[in-house]
């Protein structure tokens, strides 16, 4: 429900200012721009950079994670096969190690999901900020009146900025790796 509030409360408010720049633009000559920034999150070098971050930071603890699956898929096998040769305590010793060892799995697993998510927060609040200077600067030096984002139905290419805020993401990402 708040989320459908806040819906309705963004389209007319992107309705309300569009209807007051329209009838600004009669009086003056306004620049307006439109950015798909969903485009630039997913499309943006520093996106890829930190989606690669977060493989690399991570693989280790879920490789840990799928070994320990394969551990317990080998002893649940085993067990299957030798039970009914096992003595009564040897099986009952087994189904405890296997019970125990995907309680740990599962720990691991909500751990790791945890864990992930966070820094993958963190990664992605980075990259809207530096989205959002991106964009700012470029509103500023393009002397543009008005920048929207997502709640455009339609924009023509005369005013979509999304491919220039790309090309600047770009070139900003270019001159970070040279500093490194």
């Amino acid at each position: 429900m708040l989320q459908l509030r806040q819906n309705t409360f963004t389209y007319i408010s992107v309705f309300l200012t569009i209807i007051l720049f329209a009838a600004s633009v009669q009086a003056a000559d306004t620049r307006i721009g439109i950015v798909n920034t969903a485009k630039i999150l997913k499309e943006a070098p520093q996106a890829e950079a930190a989606r690669k971050k977060l493989e690399s930071e991570f693989a280790p603890r879920d490789a840990k994670i799928v070994e320990l699956q394969k551990t317990i898929k080998v002893l649940e096998d085993k067990l299957s096969k030798d039970a009914a040769i096992m003595s009564d305590a040897a099986r009952k010793k087994q189904e405890r190690e296997i019970v125990a060892k995907k309680r740990d799995v599962k720990r691991g697993r909500e751990e790791f999901t945890e864990d992930f998510n966070f820094r993958r927060n963190e990664e992605i609040g980075k990259l809207q900020k530096l989205v959002s200077e991106t964009i700012l600067s470029l509103a500023k030096e393009k002397q543009y009146d008005i920048i929207l984002n997502e709640s455009v139905i339609y924009a023509s290419k005369q005013v979509d900025i999304t491919a220039q805020v790309l090309e600047r993401l770009q070139q900003v990402y270019k001159t970070d790796q040279l500093k490194q």
